[in-house]
C-alpha cells in the first residue's frame, strides 16, 4: 500500500510540475481568416519558448508550416492548434500556409 502511494504521489507531482513548465510560457495568437494569417508579422521575445495559439476560422483546414522554425502542423476547419516554438534566436522567421502558400504567409521575429 506504501508503495502505491509513493507511486501515486510521485505521478501527482510530476503532473504538477509539467502544468507549471506549460502554463509559465507567453502565450501568442495567430489566426487563419480568407486563408491570410493574422497578424502577418507576430514579434516574440528572443531566447524564450513561447505558445503559439492558431485558430483557423476558415471552413478547409490549413497547415502552418516554417523551415525556419522547424514546425509543420495542420489546423482543421474551424479549429484551434497548439504550437510551441523557441527558444529563438534574435531574428525573422518565415512561414506559410501549405495549402495556400501564395496568400497565407507571415513572419515571426524575435527581438
Amino acid at each position: 500500500m506504501r508503495i502505491l502511494m509513493r507511486a501515486a504521489l510521485i505521478v501527482l507531482l510530476w503532473l504538477a510540475g509539467i502544468r507549471g513548465v506549460l502554463a509559465d510560457k507567453p502565450v501568442f495568437k495567430l489566426e487563419i481568416r480568407n486563408h491570410l494569417f493574422f497578424p502577418e508579422v507576430l514579434v516574440v521575445p528572443a531566447n524564450t519558448r513561447i505558445k503559439l495559439l492558431v485558430s483557423n476560422h476558415d471552413p478547409s483546414p490549413e497547415e502552418f508550416e516554417s523551415y525556419e522554425l522547424n514546425r509543420e502542423k495542420v489546423i482543421m476547419g474551424k479549429r484551434n492548434a497548439v504550437i510551441f516554438i523557441g527558444p529563438l534566436l534574435p531574428g525573422e522567421y518565415p512561414f506559410f500556409g501549405e495549402f495556400h502558400p501564395e496568400t497565407a504567409l507571415g513572419t515571426v521575429i524575435a527581438e
